[in-house]
Parts: C-alpha cells; sequence; structure tokens
C-alpha cells in the first residue's frame, strides 16, 4: 500500500509546492526591478547560510545547534525521501541515512517544542506555536516508514487489517508533515520563511555583506542613493511595490523570532514602532489584507487589527487605514540594532528611510522641528540655522591652520557642526590639544565646512544630502590631505561610506582611532588615571555602523583605565536616543531612550561614563537624574598628556614619516 501510495502523495506535494512557490515569487515581482547576480548568488547561498548567517544565529547557542539539528536534518531527509520513496531506491545506504537525518531532525524538533512551551514575549505566537508538531510528524512519519525498507521491521507488519489501518495513520502523519515543510514554503504558514530566506540569501540587497573570509565579516551600512536625475524614478517608497523585489523577497523572509523587537530602543521606550511589526506589515501589504493574523507583540499603544493594505495602496495614508503610521517610522534612531541582531539579515532600516524620503520628499510630511532644520540646512548650512561665517568663532584663540592657506596637510580635522555648540567646542580644543602635543600636521576647512548631510538624508530629504554632499566634495577636491579625522561617527560613517557613491572617497578616522595610532606609535604619553570607575559608551555610528569597538577601548586602557563593561556594550549596545534625527521627530514614547541608558550605566557603578559622539553626548548629558559624569575620550586624554614628552615636538609633515609607517 504504502509502496503505491507514498510516490503519488510525494510527487503531488511536490507539485503543490511549485505552484506555491510560483505563486511566492509572483508577490515579490511586484516590486521594482533590482540587478543581481543570478548565478553567483545562487552559487553563494549555501555558504551564505552555513557562514554568514549561522555567524548571527550561534550568538544563542542552544539554538543554532537545534537550528542544524532540525533544518539540516529536513534538508537532508527531503532529499533523501525524494530519492528512497519517491523513486524506490531504498537499497544500500540510502535508507539508512534517510533514518539518521530523520532522527537527527526529531531531536531538534524535541529543543524546538521545548523552546515553544513557554516561549519569551518576543516569539510570534499563532501558526507557530503547532510547528514544533509538524515538524516532529515529518520526522517520525518519514523513520516510521523507512524502517521496513532497510529490514529493521517485516513488511508484513503493514499486511492484513491492522497493518492497512496503520499504514494509512503513516500516510496521514507524513502528509501532514509535508503539507507544512514543503505546501506551506510556497503557500504560507511558519516554513515560509526557509523558501524565502534561501532566496533572500541569494539575491540580498546588500551582498557585500556577506564575507569571503570565515566569520561572516562583512559590512555595509551606508545608505543607496537616489537617482534624482531621473524625471521617472520614484523619490522613495509610497507602496509596498515600490520596494524593489529583491526588498519584499527580503521582508518575506522574517521567521519572526523577534530578535529585532528585543534590541529596538523605540519599542523599549513605549514609541510605536516593532521592527518586526513592521516587516510583517510590509508582507501583508505585499499580498494585500490587514494585520489582523498578525501573533506577536503589536507597536506599543497600537492595537492590532487596525491597518490594512495593499501592494499598490499608499503604506502611510493620509486619511483613513494604512499599514503603518507615520510615528512608527520617525521613532526609529536608525541604531541597526535590529539589523546587526537579524538572523535572516533583512534591513530594516533601509525601508524605513526608503518611506521617510517619500514623506519628506513628495508630502513635506516631516514631523517635531524637522521642516525648520531642513530649512536651516537648505539656508545655512548647518541644521542650528546659525551664521555660515561664525562656524569658526569659537576657536579664535587657537590659531588652527587652514587648507585655504596651507593647500595640503597629513590630516584635515572636520570638526563638523559641533563647532557651533559649547559642550563639544570643548571635544574638540581637547583634540586639537592632542593632535598638537603629538606633533600632528593638521589643517580645517573653516568656514568652507558645511554639514556633512547626516540629518538631512535620515529625515529622508535626499536631495538637500546630496547638494551638501556634492559641495563638500568640490572644497575637499582643491586640497591634499592622507586622512580625514573626525570626532563625530555621524561625519565619519557618511565621508566614508555614502559619499563614495557621489564621487568622494575618502580615509577616514574617528578620532579614537587616530589616538590610539598615535599612541601605539609612540607619539603620545599619559598620566596614570586616578579617578573613579569609568564605563564606555558604544556609539551606534561608530561600533554597529563601522565595527570600531576596540579602539576606544584602546585608549582608555592606555590612560590605566579598566572599562566597567555595561550589559549591553559592542555590537549590543544600547542606542542614546541621538540618532537618525530622533531628537528632531520627538515622537513621544512611555520614557526616554537616553534615561534607559544612563539606568544601564548606574548598573555598573561608573562614576563617569566616555563617549566618542558628540550626539551620545548631549543626548547623555541632558538626563537629569544621574550623577555619572559624561566625558568624550578626547577630554580624558588632553587631561592626561604628560606635558613636554618628546613625542610631543610638533613638526611638518615633511620631515617625519608617515603615521601608517611609524605604526608599523
Amino acid at each position: 500500500m504504502l509502496d503505491t501510495l507514498l510516490p503519488i502523495l510525494i510527487f503531488s506535494v511536490l507539485a503543490l509546492a511549485a505552484v506555491g512557490a510560483v505563486r511566492r515569487v509572483r508577490l515579490w515581482r511586484q516590486g521594482r526591478p533590482a540587478r543581481v547576480e543570478l548565478l553567483k548568488g545562487l552559487a553563494s547561498m549555501p555558504r551564505r547560510y552555513l557562514v554568514d548567517l549561522h555567524h548571527v544565529v550561534a550568538r544563542d547557542k542552544v539554538m543554532s545547534n537545534t537550528h542544524v539539528a532540525t533544518a539540516g536534518g529536513f534538508v537532508a531527509a527531503a532529499v533523501l525521501m525524494i530519492l528512497v520513496h519517491g523513486f524506490g531506491l531504498a537499497e544500500g545506504v540510502l535508507g539508512w541515512l534517510l533514518l539518521l537525518t530523520s532522527g537527527v531532525m526529531f531531536v531538534g524538533s524535541l529543543f524546538v517544542a521545548r523552546r515553544r512551551r513557554n516561549p519569551p514575549a518576543r516569539l510570534s505566537r499563532g501558526p507557530w506555536m503547532r510547528l514544533p508538531k509538524s515538524l516532529m510528524a515529518f520526522s517520525l512519519g518519514v523513520f516510521a516508514i523507512t524502517l521496513p525498507s532497510v529490514g529493521l521491521l517485516p513488511e508484513g507488519l503493514l499486511a492484513g487489517t491492522g497493518g492497512v489501518l496503520l499504514a494509512f495513520v503513516l500516510l496521514l502523519v507524513v502528509a501532514w508533515g509535508l503539507a507544512e515543510m514543503l505546501i506551506g514554503m510556497g503557500w504560507g504558514g511558519p516554513m515560509k520563511h526557509a523558501f524565502a530566506g534561501a532566496l533572500h540569501l541569494a539575491f540580498h540587497r546588500r551582498p557585500e555583506r556577506f564575507s569571503t573570509r570565515r566569520g561572516g565579516e562583512g559590512r555595509s551600512t551606508g545608505l543607496k542613493a537616489l537617482d534624482l536625475e531621473d524625471p521617472e524614478a520614484p523619490l522613495g517608497v509610497e507602496k509596498p511595490a515600490d520596494f524593489t523585489w529583491n526588498q519584499l523577497l527580503g521582508f518575506d523572509a522574517c521567521v519572526q523570532c523577534g530578535r529585532c523587537e528585543a534590541v529596538c530602543p523605540a519599542f523599549a521606550a513605549g514609541q510605536p514602532l516593532n521592527p518586526k511589526k513592521l516587516i510583517q506589515d510590509m508582507v501583508v501589504g505585499m499580498a494585500g489584507g490587514s494585520d489582523a493574523q498578525y501573533a506577536g507583540s503589536p507597536y506599543p499603544d497600537r492595537p492590532v487589527g487596525e491597518h490594512q493594505g495593499s501592494p499598490h495602496g499608499p503604506i502611510v495614508a493620509r486619511e483613513g487605514k494604512a499599514l503603518v503610521d507615520a510615528e512608527t517610522l520617525w521613532s526609529c534612531t536608525t541604531c541597526r540594532a535590529c539589523v546587526e541582531e537579524c538572523p535572516m539579515m533583512i534591513e530594516h532600516v533601509d525601508a524605513i528611510v526608503d518611506m521617510r524620503r517619500f514623506l519628506t520628499l513628495e508630502h513635506g510630511q516631516t514631523p517635531g522641528k524637522g521642516a525648520e532644520v531642513l530649512d536651516n540646512l537648505i539656508a545655512t548650512d548647518n541644521p542650528g540655522g546659525f551664521d555660515p561665517g561664525a562656524r569658526m568663532h569659537w576657536a579664535a584663540d587657537l590659531e588652527l591652520p587652514l587648507m585655504s592657506q596651507r593647500g595640503q596637510a597629513e590630516v584635515l580635522l572636520w570638526l563638523g557642526d559641533g563647532a557651533y555648540d559649547m559642550r563639544n567646542q570643548r571635544t574638540l580644543r581637547a583634540l586639537i590639544k592632542v593632535l598638537r602635543a603629538a606633533g600632528v600636521d593638521f589643517a580645517v576647512l573653516g568656514d568652507e565646512e558645511r554639514d556633512s548631510g547626516d540629518v538631512a538624508r535620515r529625515l529622508g530629504d535626499e536631495a538637500t544630502f546630496q547638494s551638501l554632499a556634492r559641495r563638500n566634495i568640490a572644497t575637499l577636491s582643491k586640497y591634499r590631505f592622507e586622512r580625514i579625522v573626525t570626532c563625530d561617527p555621524h561625519s565619519f560613517h557618511v565621508l566614508g561610506n555614502e559619499y563614495g557613491e557621489l564621487g568622494g572617497d575618502y580615509a577616514v578616522s574617528h578620532h579614537s582611532t587616530f589616538i590610539a595610532e598615535l599612541y601605539d606609535a609612540g607619539r603620545l604619553d599619559f598620566r596614570a588615571w586616578k579617578g573613579g570607575r569609568v564605563t564606555y559608551h558604544d556609539p551606534c555610528y561608530l561600533g554597529r555602523y563601522n565595527g570600531e569597538f576596540e579602539a576606544p577601548r584602546n585608549v582608555l586602557k592606555a590612560l590605566g583605565i579598566e572599562v566597567a563593561e555595561m550589559q549591553r556594550s559592542g555590537f549590543r549596545s544600547r542606542c542614546c536616543g541621538g540618532g537618525g534625527g530622533a531628537p528632531i521627530t520627538d515622537v513621544p514614547g512611555k520614557q526616554r531612550i537616553p534615561d534607559m541608558r544612563m539606568g544601564d550605566v548606574q548598573e555598573t557603578g561608573a562614576d563617569l561614563v566616555a563617549v566618542g559622539c558628540p550626539q551620545c553626548t548631549a543626548m547623555l548629558e541632558g538626563v537629569v537624574d544621574s550623577d555619572a559624569e559624561v566625558r568624550d575620550i578626547a577630554e580624558l586624554v588632553a587631561d592626561a598628556l604628560v606635558e613636554g614628552a618628546p613625542s610631543s615636538t610638533p613638526g611638518p609633515a615633511s620631515t617625519r614619516q608617515p603615521l601608517a609607517e611609524e605604526v608599523a
């Protein structure tokens, strides 16, 4: 009986799965065209899955091993099941391998069941709660029907009335498992992520994220530029179909694990954003319908079931129901914690900024002080609306060398718009003191420097960003320098990672990295730290965006400081709340993000929190009920300098070796 019915069942399920796959592909292809490398992407998919994806999954060792056993066992068992029971190739080693792989899958499914017995709040429930049973049904059913094929059970066991009944039960169990595992991949259900996820890895929006070395060390964090010269090109994303097709594919790959939800600062603060829900809303929009079936945590203070959309309907409606509220998009700080934690490597921030671009460029719907800041950038080249000619007033007594007078220098010091802020001027003064103590040949642009455009771009005003960037690039092209150094991670990121598309390729260093190099080259000498307990706050745009975690800590170590690490530090550092224009749009929540971060500081017992970003300084110093002092690394270094040390003798670049050679 099974010899006849099993092949029919298997190939019928495969046919339905193929129809579902075509249907799913058509949903993705509603999106705009995107250039991908078809064959190279498919060829790279196994490595991206086994190395890059599992580099993220492996942060939870138990779930990593569970996933290897369950997913690996399923893929191997499915292929072997087709060969053994579909084509009747049970002789030899194939039948035994099928027993082994289905057994491994069953063991993995037990751990999945344990995980789902009392799941954490971040995990979606609903259909996902039946997944352990479906995994067990597939693995146990395949295991049982294979036993007679390898001679471990007599063939006559399935004969007679009792045997036929047993065979029918086994057939139903296998059909249950096959339906969930294979048909569900294309028609919807928990296993949808397996099909979409594999192709998402092959045709990822950012293939440069994937490493050619073991460990998944690829990095790609710069926003993609809009083509403002093409009148047919959309200015941002108004409706789901405006996303590129591989972005829609990426949304469909979401496994609803909620890792993004668990690390999102806006969600923790009670603002109306949950990155997992946002991605699921985009899937709803792609297929059409409402969010009534969503079985995870909602947006704070936003009930499930009140949002709906369609592929060609607006994502954010000016009137009536839509997929998301505008406040959801403006709550994001663009910290990339969600992207860093996503095991499927989905690009949440890209999607949010794409949708912001439409609201800003097409409708001028930038909330809070957003419109005022953008107007200031257009009129005065700085977000505060200050007189551009006053950029250097704070440094009148420092006699800073100007590029317009020098023409070239070893280092171009990028001041950033912190030059207009009295608090950040202290950091800049400290950094200048350090550079002079190390004998660095540096110069500044002075009044020729404009805002880097970071705020404009994150607020969705691509036109203003590109205008600022092109004018800065034109100014920089007039001078010769080896690298740009800045104490602002946002300028550091934009200059180093986002100007390239517009023709500006520069070597850019954060001041902590440069100070660490100067110390290693023997050009700085410090007195030992005699202060209290110190912790360090990782800026998002330095750490997660650019992978610089060690240099600031090395500088603090050189000062004799043993850092008391916060629980959320390094790539899992909590955002200060100052990025992405969040302080400008100012969407209210139940608490403030910087208050939560200073709570993390308080847990360490630190008297001082070292920072490396002017926005982090402003946000953390704004917490009124904290006793911890906030100081930039440059200030700590400047205070610790040993005056008159041999390394502090300045000199022109022509008389010294380049820094890279000194370090080497």
